[in-house]
């Protein structure tokens, strides 16, 4: 099943702080929804393990995150790549910044392809929970960012 979302965000803080944030895997691995556990390994990847509830799809899924950040655009790329229960997910995502003051707007889009159980689950259930995580994800980035 593929699956694409877009949007934008706007985070009430200037775009250095939003890009050092979004770009540093030792924050942006603890904003995921349901994270129970991250390891960082390097300046620029992180596996996540998260709890997942999709229909009647329950469990754990552990992630392989990559990010590829572009400080001249003020941009990242994040490579997603792992599952768990006999799924799996791939998803890229970019995320593209533009800053007037103190405010941040970050531009989104993402690709994903999921396979196995959770493919199976249909269409609005994963789109209408995908709505929900993403909406989680750019609120603890807020919530993190604002704790300073």
């Amino acid at each position: 099943m593929n699956l694409s979302y877009s949007g934008s965000e706007t985070i009430e803080a200037g775009i250095d702080a939003v890009y050092a944030f979004i770009t540093d895997p030792n924050q942006m691995g603890h904003c995921l929804p349901q994270v129970q556990d991250v390891v960082v390994h390097d300046a620029t990847t992180f596996d996540a393990v998260v709890k997942v509830a999709v229909g009647l799809v329950r469990g754990k899924f552990k992630y392989k995150v990559t990010l590829v950040p572009d400080a001249a655009a003020k941009s990242v790329v994040v490579k997603t790549s792992g599952g768990g229960m006999g799924s799996a997910v791939d998803m890229t995502a970019t995320a593209t910044l533009t800053g007037e003051g103190g405010s941040t707007t970050l531009a989104w889009s993402a690709n994903a392809v999921a396979r196995g159980p959770v493919a199976a689950v249909g269409g609005r259930v994963i789109d209408a929970q995908a709505h929900k995580l993403i909406a989680q994800t750019f609120t603890n980035i807020r919530d993190r960012i604002n704790a300073g």
